[in-house]
């Protein structure tokens, strides 16, 4: 997959396109629907594929405040749409210039001059351009003009409902993990590098791999039974807490794992944590030696929950 990031970087004609838009926010199971669309559409036309994304997504750039968390970050999107075998992922920062963009000027500067889309992929309800006022009426209309089909993009509905990210944030926020699992086609999980802590676990005896967040991807905060891979391709079980660490007046968002029965230096592995149930909140305790019991408690929790998996 070749990453595109504005369109300022197509620096060269590529060659006519099967073309999807979208926040793609989890690439969950409605999004894997639409990818496999695509690539059918594109598959008979025999076209390359390309999805369209959004850094920071609208929501984010119009009202930041009211913006949801992210199922997952850039970072992870792109290793999932990896994984989906598209052939151009173009990522377009929306700011101040491409909100101003009317809808006709959108589909000719992205979808024709930019993409040389052939064929488009896309919601029935899919507005785009200043105002939203673009539609999938127009779209059909300049795809009659500008010769590219338009097709619909079907919905996927799991239990008689649509799949979205909404959707699977409110079962991750009500501890449903089974629920986020079936609607992402994947357990929920975040990823990131192997940094150094202040080995605060260590000293206490229970070392753990601290891997830094940021607060959009902040669905999840509390202790959990997890399941780490990107370890020398193993699938290693452990307890990880996610937060601000309040008993030792923690300010950054940390995630840590204690990796059971695991002994290794991994500093600088990539790894992804598989978030599979939630042992209970953080809470601030009035002492170290509290915190230890806890934390002897919540890996005795785990080790019951993966021993009647």
């Amino acid at each position: 997959m070749q990453l595109i990031r504005g369109l300022h970087n197509l620096t060269r004609s590529i060659p006519p396109c099967a073309v999807t838009i979208g926040n793609f926010d989890g690439i969950h199971m409605g999004h894997q629907h639409v990818l496999e669309q695509l690539k059918d559409a594109a598959n008979r036309r025999e076209l390359p594929t390309a999805v369209v994304i959004f850094e920071p997504q609208p929501i984010e750039f119009f009202a930041p405040d009211k913006a949801p968390k992210r199922l997952s970050r850039f970072r992870e999107k792109l290793n999932y749409l990896k994984l989906q075998n598209i052939d151009y992922l173009l990522c377009l920062k929306f700011n101040k210039i491409l909100s101003a963009l009317e809808a006709n000027e959108f589909v000719k500067t992205i979808l024709i001059d930019g993409l040389n889309t052939h064929h488009l992929v896309i919601g029935d309800d899919f507005r785009f351009g200043r105002n939203r006022l673009g539609d999938f009426v127009l779209l059909r209309e300049c795809g009659r003009q500008f010769g590219f089909d338009v097709e619909s993009s079907d919905t996927l509905l799991v239990d008689g409902h649509r799949v979205s990210s909404t959707r699977i944030r409110a079962s991750i926020q009500h501890d449903d993990f089974k629920r986020a699992e079936q609607l992402l086609g994947r357990p929920y999980s975040l990823s990131g590098k192997v940094s150094h802590g202040k080995k605060l676990g260590r000293e206490l005896g229970f070392p753990t791999i601290n891997i830094k967040m940021g607060d959009k991807t902040l669905i999840v905060k509390g202790i959990f039974a997890v399941r780490v891979k990107g370890i020398d391709n193993r699938v290693l079980q452990g307890v990880a807490s996610i937060g601000t660490r309040p008993t030792v007046n923690g300010v950054d968002t940390i995630l840590e794992v204690y990796i059971l029965d695991f002994n290794q230096d991994v500093y600088g592995y990539c790894v992804d944590v598989e978030f599979l149930y939630k042992i209970r909140d953080e809470e601030k305790f009035d002492s170290l030696e509290e915190l230890c019991s806890h934390i002897e408690n919540d890996i005795k929790l785990a080790k019951t929950y993966f021993a009647n998996l």
